[in-house]
């Protein structure tokens, strides 16, 4: 569905895309993540035909991004970080307007709008002016808007920036079902709610590609998981030696019974802490019950992949 090759945009001297390559197939849902300033909604905002790219190629569903900008911006739902929403019209109005814009014809606007309407929840909303909704029911708004035209491409930035956990929850659990009809590229900082919807993710840092594959595969790329340890020592004593080892940043006690000790002990980014707690646990003859590696998260990949 996503192309991207050898993608560049410069900024008066200044390269803020560094020549990303990545691929998104048809009816997948990828997370699309880094730091603030790593490129994401520029490149964002290129894929959607909203920034000139200074070089590279993007095709998106088969057609070329600068010979064929329109025939992808109607393949293309595209909900920015700040959703641009008319407040003084009523929900129903502005999806008509928008769908109007979008090239719908009046019979199309009568069947789709009502539709789209109720996907995202908001048909309960559909006479209110749009100033006087929450900010979910915006957020929700601005969704149903990317996804009047029917697109067979949802890009979204950041949709549930700003939203209690509730109405996190609720987009979520949105954005997870139209997954079943659309391809999604989504960008988020909220990484757990990346592990909940996406199938694969992209990981940019400074204007370049650092990773782009499963979950599960990029959880295999940290050296700096935790450490799970359950022995038996003096509380006081184990986490001093413990945290006193060079790879060890940080070191919980989980539980405390009959004198056995459950740590989760958390590695530097880069570091492999088994080695070092091996040791250690070997020179003070400490009883061991249980030492296994605990499963990296998205968050340990994140960190160890953009921290500097």
């Amino acid at each position: 569905m996503i192309e991207v090759q050898d993608l560049r945009k410069r900024y008066a001297g200044v390269e803020a895309v560094k020549g990303i390559s990545f691929r998104v197939k048809q009816g997948e849902i990828v997370g699309f993540l880094g730091p603030n300033g790593a490129g994401k909604s520029t490149t964002m905002r290129i894929l959607t035909g909203y920034l000139p790219a200074t070089s590279g190629e993007v095709r998106i569903a088969g057609h070329d991004l600068i010979n064929e900008s329109l025939q992808i911006r109607r393949k293309t739902g595209y909900m920015p970080e700040n959703v641009p929403l008319y407040p003084d019209m009523r929900v129903k109005e502005f999806l008509e307007y928008r769908a109007a814009l979008k090239g719908l014809d009046r019979r199309k606007i009568r069947t789709r709008v009502p539709l789209v309407m109720e996907k995202c929840g908001v048909d309960s909303v559909s006479r209110k002016m749009i100033a006087n909704l929450s900010r979910g029911f915006r957020q929700r708004v601005g969704l149903a808007d990317a996804l009047v035209h029917d697109p067979a491409l949802l890009i979204l930035d950041e949709p549930t920036a700003g939203l209690d956990p509730n109405q996190i929850r609720s987009v979520r659990d949105l954005i997870k079902s139209l997954g079943r009809e659309h391809t999604i590229l989504l960008s988020t900082h909220i990484l757990p709610e990346v592990e909940m919807i996406c199938d694969r993710a992209v990981i940019i840092n400074r204007g370049r590609i650092e990773a782009s594959d499963t979950l599960e595969n990029l959880s295999k790329m940290v050296h700096s998981a935790s450490l799970h340890l359950e022995i038996k020592a003096d509380r006081e004593t184990a986490l001093r030696k413990i945290k006193e080892l060079a790879p060890v940043s940080e070191v919980r006690v989980e539980s405390e019974s009959d004198g056995w000790l459950v740590l989760e002990c958390s590695a530097k980014p880069g570091e492999d802490a088994r080695a070092a707690a091996d040791q250690l646990i070997k020179t003070e003859k400490w009883p061991l019950r249980e030492f296994h590696r605990g499963k990296a998260t998205l968050e340990d990949v994140f960190v160890e992949l953009t921290q500097q």
